[in-house]
């Protein structure tokens, strides 16, 4: 049996489709369907990709996939140095992100896709300048598109992305986009950024946020906006989106350095 790169539509508590899906689909609907039936209780490690290849048989590319789909349906979570852990029994609805490091902000782009819709050479003014720490006049790159989630219907987001002017002329920013556009930068013009830099609001979807994601109006949202800097502290790219509520949950592992002193006793 092949295995087919297309990750077909799945069912929010359920991942049966047809007869002949691919082995990734049926090793997350095997798995599915022991957590639902308690055996891998909330809180426990799934077996690791190496075990999951050993007992069913397929190729690591295979266990990883069935686990990522575990993970988009917000039934698991993987942490480094710890494993994946069963933090739900029934399947979220929405697009579920954890993230750790900056690592996992690739993680977040290979998984969805963007669809660029609109691209402009843009001449910053004063107020748009302010939020890109740059000078009113010069000409940065601007993009705007939805990202959508191939086991969502609707769009879980819209995404306006501002590119420094330095980075203006980067190729492949149209149409529907898989992987990082900060990654495209690295790629293309060499530079790394060393530092993202994220702030998360509540906020009510606009009339036109709402139309473009199919949503009622004024309905609740997430907006976040992630600032990605170099190793001058410089800012390379700043991408906002805006989540509606029912379509994207956001998790982060905080975890304390070993040895760190205790807090003082009051």
């Amino acid at each position: 049996m092949t295995e087919s790169p297309t990750v077909p539509a799945v069912a929010p508590r359920s991942l049966a489709l047809a007869a002949s899906q691919p082995r990734y689909l049926q090793l997350a609907q095997t798995l599915l369907n022991e957590i639902e039936g308690g055996k891998y209780p909330i809180g426990s490690l799934l077996p690791t990709e190496f075990a999951l290849c050993e007992q069913f048989g397929v190729s690591r590319a295979t266990a990883r996939e069935a686990v990522k789909r575990l993970v988009q349906m917000g039934l698991v979570v993987r942490q480094p140095r710890v494993g994946t852990t069963v933090r739900a029994r029934s399947a979220s609805t929405g697009y579920r992100q954890s993230t750790t490091d900056v690592g996992d902000l690739l993680q977040y782009a290979t998984d969805t896709t963007l669809v660029i819709e609109a691209r402009e050479t843009r001449q910053i003014d004063a107020g748009e300048a302010g939020m890109l720490e740059g000078s009113a006049g010069e000409t940065w790159l601007h993009l705007k598109g939805r990202r959508h989630d191939e086991g969502q219907p609707k769009p879980i987001c819209t995404t306006e992305l501002w590119l420094h002017p330095a980075f203006r002329s980067i190729q492949g920013m149209e149409g529907a986009l898989q992987g990082a556009v900060h990654l495209a930068i690295e790629q293309q013009f060499g530079e790394v950024i060393t530092e993202v830099e994220q702030e998360i609001r509540a906020v009510a979807l606009s009339r036109a946020e709402a139309q473009a994601l199919d949503a009622p109006a004024k309905s609740p949202a997430l907006w976040v906006c992630r600032k990605y800097r170099n190793r001058l502290g410089q800012l390379v790219e700043l991408a906002i989106s805006t989540h509606p509520a029912d379509r994207f949950s956001y998790s982060t592992v905080l975890r304390r350095e070993w040895g760190a002193a205790n807090p003082p006793k009051r």
